[in-house]
């Protein structure tokens, strides 16, 4: 399942931000984008949205991996102007 993988590459970016470990976020960033080009069409249009938007704490809310890692949006889902 995508979700998963992307989810796992966010908790990846989370971690090498948290960490300063530059070759982690480069690698993570390069597995998000791979993973939203291969399978962007049968994603949820709002987790579409959050990655097109590079919006990543929104994503990994919008997947359920922000309460352990502290990873809170800056504006509540749907928050962007879009519909929650």
């Amino acid at each position: 399942m995508p979700e998963t993988k992307i989810k796992e590459a966010l908790i990846q970016l989370h971690v090498g931000i948290k960490n300063s470990d530059g070759p982690a976020i480069s690698a993570a960033l390069i597995q998000i984008e791979a993973l939203q080009l291969a399978h962007g069409a049968s994603l949820h249009p709002q987790l579409q949205h959050f990655l097109a938007g590079r919006s990543y704490a929104k994503a990994l809310a919008y997947l359920g991996g922000g309460e352990e890692l502290d990873a809170k949006p800056s504006s509540p889902l749907g928050g962007c102007g879009g519909r929650s």
